[in-house]
């Protein structure tokens, strides 16, 4: 018997239906994203801008021991086009490393060019990323302010295709798509590009049609200064101080466009530890920008479905823990499938998953991505969400308490990728993903043993995620 009297069965089934609910609530919300996507059409036309008066630009670039792309980002940011008398470039560097060697040689080759660039140090690292974009915008002269991380590459006229934007004085932010560079180096790439690619093909471009609330992704994209001051400037109290100034500013009353037909090359995590800790950074970030501003946009003179869809973004990565309590429900939920109609399973499998299948699928459709590659990468990303799931949990339950933590960069190989200037980060062993992989492939042997088949998707896919992410962290500690 379970708490209460209640039989320990009915307390299982309970709980397991209810984490199915709460998943199947988010494959809804996902299958309303992609309705109404289909329903946008073609991109919009980007706001070209090849005359007229034009605004001062400062581009900033915040860096932190990048020696593998920092020559790369100053290169390709020196060369944007763009007036010189109208430009700056300010190079954030609060480096330990050769990197402050590398940025000073490429600013002085630039200099003598013409370009104003301008190298600025901090004594200490305070509010890492946040606090060097504060300390530059205090020097800045433009009224406009780009800014790139150190592993993305604009193309020449990425000002002139996104400034336009900012002849409605209303506009505060535009944000440029992502695009992959080394999306086609394994596996591990294709599966993380699909998943960035859901974001900027769709929710991003959905969001915005819809008039509520999105976000600046940190890099690629150009801010009105007085957006940046009216929201509160730059705030190093989370780890995701994009997010958290996103939203400040359109609480202040500006408006975000999204340049969905503006690429911006990028490099994306290598290897796993890279990402999972990319990815542990921007849960515990979201979670604590939720803790920081969710009681303020409920209070805010904003429509219902702006504060709506504000919660179900900030609170989107509860959806780790949820998928992890599904994880460990499902193999004991085989021994009671004769008191759990199988057609519930079927469509609980349906809703929760299937439903993001179809997400991502379109997202991949639209850039034009073949059937063969999408049959590959699209169930690879969602095994590789379901892989994670452990240890996005934690990072969900450490945003939910105690003070921002440490922001710790993502290691980048560059263009230039001998091995030995590649310094991975070095994850920890896999053991919590190795037994649960373990415990799903019980439950899909016992499954399959009894016939019972309305749970062995579940089950597969489950297992497969968990073995894939094990594997790759051993595989990685091994090559260490």
């Amino acid at each position: 018997m379970g708490a209460g009297g209640i039989p320990a069965e009915a307390l299982l089934a309970g709980g397991y239906l209810g984490v199915l609910g709460a998943l199947s609530v988010w494959g809804v919300h996902r299958l309303e994203f992609l309705r109404r996507f289909l329903r946008l059409g073609s991109a919009p036309h980007t706001a070209t801008r090849d005359g007229g008066s034009l605004p001062f630009v400062t581009v900033q670039l915040p860096l932190f021991d990048e020696r593998t792309v920092a020559a790369q980002l100053v290169d390709a940011c020196a060369q944007l086009d763009w007036p010189r008398e109208r430009f700056e470039l300010q190079v954030l560097d609060d480096s330990q490393d050769e990197t402050r060697a590398l940025v000073d040689e490429r600013a002085a080759h630039w200099r003598a060019r013409g370009v104003d660039v301008r190298v600025l140090r901090r004594a200490r690292r305070e509010g890492f990323k946040a606090g060097a974009l504060a300390a530059g915008l205090r020097a800045a002269r433009g009224e406009l302010i780009a800014v790139f991380d150190a592993d993305f590459t604009p193309a020449p006229d990425f000002l002139r295709r996104t400034v336009g934007a900012f002849d409605d004085p209303r506009v505060g932010m535009v944000q440029a798509r992502w695009e992959h560079r080394n999306r086609g180096q394994s596996l591990l790439t294709r599966a993380q590009a699909v998943l960035l690619d859901g974001h900027f093909v769709i929710e991003h471009r959905v969001r915005r049609a819809l008039g509520v609330f999105f976000n600046f992704n940190g890099t690629a994209g150009v801010w009105r200064r007085q957006a940046i001051l009216d929201g509160g400037d730059w705030q190093g109290d989370t780890l995701t101080e994009d997010l958290d100034l996103s939203y400040r500013a359109q609480l202040a009353g500006w408006r975000f466009e999204y340049a969905h037909g503006v690429g911006c090359e990028a490099e994306l995590p290598p290897d796993l530890a890279a990402f999972r800790g990319q990815q542990r950074r921007w849960a515990r970030g979201s979670v604590q920008v939720g803790r920081k501003l969710l009681p303020r946009i409920w209070r805010a003179p904003e429509p219902l479905r702006v504060k709506l869809e504000a919660t179900a973004h900030l609170a989107g990565n509860a959806g780790y823990p949820l998928v992890l309590l599904l994880a460990l429900l499902l193999p004991p939920m085989v021994a009671l499938q004769p008191h759990t109609p199988g057609w519930l399973h079927a469509l609980a499998f349906v809703v929760s998953t299937l439903s993001v299948v179809a997400f991502y699928d379109a997202g991949q459709r639209a850039l034009g991505r073949p059937w063969r590659a999408r049959l590959l990468d699209v169930p690879a990303a969602m095994a590789l969400g379901i892989g994670l799931s452990l240890s996005q949990t934690r990072a969900v339950v450490g945003g939910l308490w105690g003070a921002a933590g440490e922001f710790v960069r993502t290691p980048k190989r560059g263009r230039a990728s001998p091995a030995a200037r590649y310094r991975g980060a070095r994850g920890p062993w896999p053991w919590g993903e190795a037994l649960l992989c373990v415990w799903l492939a019980a439950g899909a042997a016992l499954a399959l043993a009894r016939g019972q088949l309305a749970g062995l998707p579940f089950l597969l896919l489950f297992a497969l995620g968990f073995g894939w992410v094990a594997w790759l962290a051993l595989a990685e500690r091994r090559a260490s």
